[in-house]
């Protein structure tokens, strides 16, 4: 699916455009795709459901420490 985008920039938005372009050396259209991909993975995940950050990342030995409520009770008291 190919399909073109117009994007009015202020100032700041442009350098920082410019300055990725520049520092990288891929196209304007590189870097917004590139932007709306890092974007999309922050706000939107793996179908749209919130993660719960660093989960996965280490070893407690506990396999569901991340996802089970009752390890986080009275956490923080």
């Amino acid at each position: 699916m190919n399909s073109t985008i117009q994007a009015r920039l202020d100032e700041s938005s442009q350098k920082a455009l410019a300055r990725l372009v520049r520092q990288l050396g891929w196209s304007p259209s590189k870097v917004v795709r590139e932007g709306l991909r890092l974007l999309a993975a922050c706000h939107l995940g793996s179908g749209g459901r919130r993660k719960i950050i660093g989960q996965g990342k280490f070893a407690s030995g506990i396999p569901d420490l991340a996802s089970n409520k009752e390890h986080l009770k009275d956490f923080g008291r």
